[in-house]
Order: structure tokens, then sequence, then C-alpha cells
């Protein structure tokens, strides 16, 4: 049949009046992986996530999980469990209570549902506060309270709605560690969806990246930060130079492009093509200061505006030939020697194949 735990096939969804909230998506998840989702509010990753587990109508396309068409079965019917942001912890009953109530729905043996609550008490560490009800636990601990009950009832996918919104900064990250390291050990696909792209690329073993409905790019971590494909990904994943010009060379490997600030070479990306309206995209990590000698380098000047350091990292604000401002964020060891004071003129430079030109959105 099929090897894929999840896999879309042409899954649109249009709201009564005409709204396209997904469109077209196809998609397929291996068993095991950490799938994020990832986009501005309103994109399609949460409906998309909703379709998946039945709380929200397929307009067309199918659905399938584990190679057995889901498209039209009930929520309570499908082989997955759903986390969302708020958790929805019944505050009247205890943790363990919270953990027991998907096993009793169920209908499993009384033996059965005390065995499993406890192995997953076990696992999430929540022995301590097995007896204690919502309020007295800490947002950690709701987390993991959440997960518990979504996990219990051993879900062939555990969906992921924006759970760890609620946390403040600092233990948001150690659950992001957390949960990355118990999808491992459980070796369940996780569909996870969120509006952070760190925390996106952090978790996830591939990224899918949405825009208005519609899949800007699909791939891991690195391809997406590195090697965006579209114009979109391009500014909103990353830290990239952007220039925008005319293509003058779009044949072979790399081509060229005339902005206002220079003509830059670099990869070719998609259907570039010359004299149409391309976008330069260069990742702030490739970028090195000062003179060089390189050959098959792209060199461009401005004078500094802002050199606001933060912990080993310096965020320059550069104000271009032509008038333009441009932001560069880049490790302080890579600035060693330069003039950061205001007005003073830096050169940057990068290898042309560490860059990439594209069609711009104009030519969309």
């Amino acid at each position: 049949m099929t090897d894929f735990d999840l896999e879309l096939k042409q899954i649109t969804k249009i709201y009564p009046g005409g709204t396209l909230a997904v469109e077209a998506f196809d998609l397929q998840v291996e068993k095991g992986e950490f799938l994020s989702f990832v986009g501005p509010s309103g994109c399609g990753k949460t409906t998309t996530l909703r379709m998946i587990a039945g709380l929200e109508d397929i307009t067309s396309g199918e659905l399938y999980i584990r190679g057995v068409n889901n498209t039209h079965i009930k929520a309570e019917q499908r082989p997955t469990a759903t986390i969302f942001q708020n958790y929805a912890i019944y505050p009247h009953m205890t943790v363990r209570q919270n953990i027991e109530f998907g096993l009793k729905i169920r209908k499993l043996s009384g033996s059965e549902i005390r065995q499993k609550t406890s192995n997953i008490i076990d696992l999430l560490d929540l022995g301590s506060v097995a007896d204690a009800r919502e309020t007295s636990l800490s947002g950690g601990q709701r987390q993991r309270v959440a997960l518990a009950r979504g996990l219990v009832t051993e879900p062939e996918i555990l969906l992921l709605d924006e759970p760890l919104g609620a946390l403040d900064a600092n233990l948001r990250r150690a659950i992001q560690d957390e949960l990355k390291l118990l999808q491992k050990q459980l070796n369940i696909t996780f569909v996870f969806v969120t509006h952070a792209q760190s925390e996106a690329l952090g978790m996830g073993d591939r990224i899918v990246v949405m825009n208005s409905g519609r899949v800007e790019q699909i791939g891991a971590s690195e391809d997406i930060y590195f090697n965006p494909q579209t114009p979109f990904v391009a500014r909103f994943i990353g830290k990239n130079l952007l220039f925008e010009g005319a293509i003058t060379s779009a044949s072979g490997k790399i081509g060229a492009i005339k902005t206002p600030n220079g003509q830059f070479k670099g990869r070719l990306i998609g259907n570039a093509a010359n004299n149409a309206s391309g976008l330069m995209v260069v990742p702030s990590e490739y970028i090195s200061f000062g003179k060089t000698s390189k050959k098959d380098v792209n060199t461009v000047k401005g004078n500094v505006e802002l050199a606001n350091f933060i912990s080993n990292t310096v965020i320059i604000y550069l104000r271009l030939a032509n008038g333009e401002r441009t932001k560069i964020e880049t490790h302080v060891a890579k600035l060693d020697g330069q003039d950061l004071n205001t007005g003073s003129e830096l050169n940057c430079y990068w290898d042309f194949n560490k860059s990439s030109i594209m069609l711009s959105e104009s030519n969309g």
C-alpha cells in the first residue's frame, strides 16, 4: 500500500463565501518524522492541522493515515491526538484523572488504564503532581500533562497546535528540547504548528513554509534557511541581505543581476530569466567584512548607522550608496579590526555560490 504515516493529496479547504484557506496541498510524511509547519497568521497552517485531525472538513482532495483513507472519518475515530495552546486540562480532575480520561472513553479495562497511565506519568516525570489539580501546576507541568494525555492513547500521529505559545522564553526553550527528545524516544510522527521560525527550524526534521494558503517550500532546516526557493521564504526565514534588480544573465548555474547597489552574481533558482525582475538573496552568515583579494566574490559598501552588540552577535545597520538601509546580523569575531563607529565605511563581500538569484514577486 504505502510506507507513509501521513499523506495529503491535493488537499483544499474553501470556507463558505469562497475564502480559500488551503490550496492543493500535497505532502508525504514518513513514520517517526517530526514535521514543523511555519508561516504568518492566516497562512493556512492551523487549518491544515485541523483537517488532519478531522476538526475541519476537507473541501477536495484526500487524506491518508498509514495507507487508510481518512478523508471523511470523524475526528474521534482517527488514530491521531491533538494538543492545543491552551492545553484544555480539566480543572475539576487531578493530573492522573486527566490522563486517564481518554482511555476511559475508549472503554479500556481498569488494569490497562492504570498501567498505561502509570507508564506515561513515569515517562514525563509527573509522579510528584499526579494527584494535583491544574491550579497548582506550573506552566511546564501543564504542558507535560497535555502531552501525557495525548500520548497515553498511543496515537499514530500527534498533532501540536502552538503548544508552547503560553510559556515564557526560558521554559519554552527547555520544553522544546524535551519534546524533541521524547519524540525520538517514542518514534511517533509529530506534526507541529508554530508561528516562530526558530522553533520550527530547531525542532523539525522537515519544515513546511506556508503563505496565503499555499506551500512555499518544504525541506530540511538547513536547506530552508540557507537555500530559500521563493522571495517569500527569503524574506520570512533567516537573516538575508536582499537586493532587487533586473536579471542580466540567466544561463548555466551562475547568473547575474543588476541592482541600484551594483551588479552581482549568484546561483540561479527556479525559472530566472534574462530581463526579468529578480531578487538577490545573501544569508548574513556568509558575509565577510573588510578588504579582500579573493576572486569570485560580490562586494557592496555602506556607511554604518548603528552597530548593536547582543552577546556574541552584532546587528549592523548600513546606509548603502543608493540611500537604502539594510541590516546584517553576524558573529562579533567576523568584525575583528573593523571600524563600526557611526558614519564609518564598511566593505561587505561574499562568494558567488553563497548567494542566489530568483524571480521577484512582481513576476508572479
